[in-house]
C-alpha cells in the first residue's frame, strides 16, 4: 500500500512538473508570438510613415542623376567632369535668368526648358576629353535607394530628377539634390552646408525635416509612440 501510494505520488509529481513546463513553454511561445505581431505592426506603421514622408519629400525636391558610359576609370572621370560642368552651368544661368531664389517647381521648369543646352554642356565635356559618344538629357521620375548626403538622409523611393545619360549609360551613376542645394563636388561631398540645410528646412515641415536629419531617432520615436506622442 505504501509502495503504491509512493509510486502514485511520484507519478503525480512528475506529471505535475510536466504540465507546469508545458504551461511555461506555451506562455513563452504565446508571448513571443504576440510580441512578434506587435513589432511587425509597429514596423508597418513606421514604414508607412516613412513612405508617406518620402512621397511628400519627393514633391519638394529635385534631384540630379548622371549615368556614366561604363565603369572604366576614364568614363567615371568623364562622368564627374560632366557633373561639375552641368551644375556650374545651371547655377550661373539660373542666377542670371531668375529674379528670385528658385524653388523645386521653378528649378524643374527651368531644367525642362533648357534640356538642349544641358545636353550641349555634357557633350562638350565628352568631346574635350577625347570621346565620341554623346549624351541625353531629360527630366524624369527615377527610383533612388536610401541615400545619405553628409548628415541628410533621403529615404528610398521615386523622385523627379534631371538625368544625364552618357554614351551607353552602363556605368556606375552619381546623384545629388539640385533643390534644395545639396550638390557637392570634390572632397566636400561629405558635408552639407548650412545654406543647404536652411533651404531644405524651409521646404519641409518640422516633422519631415526631423525625418531627413535624424532618421534613426525618427524611426525609434514612431516605433514606440506613433501618433500618440504630442
Amino acid at each position: 500500500m505504501n509502495l503504491g501510494q509512493n509510486n502514485y505520488r511520484k507519478n503525480f509529481y512528475i506529471s505535475d512538473r510536466i504540465r507546469r513546463c508545458i504551461c511555461v513553454i506555451l506562455s513563452i511561445c504565446t508571448a513571443a508570438i504576440l510580441t512578434g505581431v506587435l513589432v511587425e505592426r509597429r514596423m508597418e506603421i513606421v514604414d508607412a510613415k516613412m513612405s508617406e514622408t518620402q512621397e511628400t519629400l519627393a514633391k519638394e525636391v529635385f534631384r540630379f542623376h548622371v549615368l556614366a558610359n561604363s565603369d572604366s576609370e576614364e568614363d567615371q572621370a568623364v562622368k564627374l567632369k560632366v557633373r561639375d560642368a552641368v551644375i556650374d552651368y545651371m547655377r550661373e544661368s539660373m542666377d542670371s535668368e531668375l529674379q528670385e531664389e528658385p524653388d523645386a517647381v521653378q528649378t524643374k521648369a527651368w531644367a525642362k526648358r533648357h534640356l538642349g543646352e544641358l545636353k550641349q554642356v555634357a557633350d562638350q565635356v565628352v568631346r574635350d576629353e577625347g570621346y565620341a559618344y554623346s549624351s541625353e538629357a531629360e527630366v524624369a521620375v527615377c527610383y533612388f535607394p536610401d541615400k545619405l548626403y553628409g548628415d541628410i538622409f533621403f529615404p528610398q523611393g521615386d523622385y523627379e530628377a534631371l538625368r544625364i545619360r552618357l554614351g551607353a549609360a552602363r556605368g556606375q551613376n552619381w546623384w545629388c539634390v539640385l533643390y534644395p542645394n545639396l550638390c557637392f563636388t570634390g572632397s566636400t561631398c561629405a558635408v552639407v552646408t548650412d545654406e543647404g540645410k536652411e533651404d531644405l528646412k524651409s521646404a519641409l515641415t518640422a516633422e519631415e525635416y526631423e525625418m531627413v536629419t535624424a532618421a534613426a531617432d525618427f524611426k525609434i520615436k514612431w516605433f514606440f509612440f506613433g501618433d500618440d506622442e504630442d
